[in-house]
């Protein structure tokens, strides 16, 4: 883990909460490469402990049961979710390759994934998490909290960000077709 960096350790709460609290954590995150006040390389490997880890946990653990719950989060909503982290780890990527951080092409990167994680943050909020407010029982949003956030912090813990890894999801997204060819 990145010393210094606040990247959360939430042990419970309502699986809601938890996932806009991660948002919000994108966004300060992505602000301070953006500002380049702190050490960028630790702050880009912070985030792609923090992206990745959030989006495999929504998809182990949140997804499957917010499309079995009386909810109607369905599977197009499902895969539609799936590839926008896919795009998100593909973006991510391209700032994790960078071999310089005060560079143009940085600054270009840390944009790019700026815009798509901004676009699936405001989507995902709108149309899955606020409605789950409402329509997912308490309980089972709690419960879901617990082992989504039990699940995000052991990837963080396993180091779900690094460069290689971020390579092998991006490589399996391009094989199951979560990601169009540019």
């Amino acid at each position: 883990m990145t010393s210094g960096i606040d990247l959360g350790r939430p042990t419970s709460g309502d699986v809601i909460d938890l996932i806009t609290d991660d948002h919000r954590r994108f966004e300060l995150l992505l602000s301070q490469l953006r500002l380049g006040t702190a050490d960028r390389d630790s702050l880009r490997r912070a985030f792609a402990d923090v992206l990745v880890a959030h989006g495999d946990a929504e998809e182990e653990i949140v997804y499957p049961v917010l499309r079995t719950t009386a909810f109607d989060v369905g599977e197009h909503d499902v895969e539609h979710g799936r590839e926008e982290h896919a795009e998100g780890n593909d973006a991510l990527l391209v700032l994790l390759e960078l071999t310089g951080t005060d560079t143009q092409a940085f600054a270009d990167a840390v944009e790019e994934l700026s815009n798509l994680v901004a676009h699936h943050v405001a989507e995902e909020e709108l149309s899955i998490l606020e409605p789950a407010r409402t329509e997912v029982s308490t309980k089972v949003r709690w419960d879901l909290g617990g082992k989504w956030a039990a699940r995000r912090n052991q990837l963080i813990d396993e180091g779900c960000g690094t460069v290689e890894n971020v390579r092998r999801k991006v490589a399996a997204a391009q094989r199951e077709g979560l990601l169009q060819d540019v």
